[in-house]
C-alpha cells in the first residue's frame, strides 16, 4: 500500500538511490508515476507492505517502508531494486553506479565517480567540510537528521587521511 512519505513513522526503513545525473521535472514525474503503482503492489510473502517514495533534488529516489506494518523480505527488496533498474532504463539514468554526491558552491548536486574522488580532494573541490549526501542512512529518522553530512563525517573521510599522509 502506498502512502505519503511524510506519513511513514521515523522508524521506517529507507533506501536512498542516487542517480548518476540530474533529472528534468518531466523525468521526475515519470519516476514518481512508475513508483507509486509499483509500491502500491509491493508485498513480502503475500503480505502488503506500507511504502512510499519521493524524488529529492531531482537526483535521489528515497524509498521507505513501515516495518511495523509488515517486514520486507529479501525477495521484496530485490523486486524494488528491479523496479529502480527498470525506471533507470526508461529515463537513461543509473541508480547503481559507485559514486559520491556532493553539494557544490551554487547549491547543486554533483556526483563524483570513485576514481575521481582523490583528484577532487587534491583539487580542493572536495574538502572535509563539503556537504555530502549520505546514501547509507537506514531509517526515516536517520534520513531526516543525517542525510546531509560533512565529508569528514562520511565514508569519504579516508580520502582526507590518504591525502594528508
Amino acid at each position: 500500500m502506498y502512502i505519503d512519505f511524510d506519513k511513514l513513522p521515523d522508524t521506517a526503513r529507507v533506501w536512498v538511490y542516487q542517480a548518476d545525473r540530474p533529472f528534468t521535472d518531466g523525468e521526475v514525474k515519470i519516476i514518481e508515476e512508475a513508483l507509486q503503482p509499483a509500491l502500491s503492489q509491493w508485498a513480502a510473502h503475500g503480505q502488503p507492505l506500507l511504502a512510499s517514495a519521493q524524488v529529492i533534488k531531482n537526483r535521489f529516489v528515497i524509498i521507505g517502508v513501515d516495518e511495523g506494518y509488515n517486514l520486507p523480505s529479501g525477495c521484496s527488496i530485490d523486486a524494488s531494486v528491479r523496479t529502480l533498474q527498470e525506471i533507470g532504463r526508461e529515463v537513461s539514468a543509473d541508480f547503481f553506479n559507485r559514486s559520491a554526491a556532493i553539494q557544490v558552491a551554487d547549491g547543486s548536486v554533483q556526483t563524483l565517480a570513485l576514481p575521481a574522488i582523490k583528484k577532487a580532494v587534491t583539487d580542493g573541490l572536495l574538502t572535509p567540510d563539503t556537504t555530502v549526501f549520505n546514501t547509507l542512512v537506514k531509517t526515516k529518522a536517520d534520513f531526516l537528521s543525517d542525510w546531509r553530512i560533512r565529508a569528514a563525517d562520511s565514508w569519504l573521510k579516508r580520502y582526507f587521511r590518504s591525502i594528508a599522509a
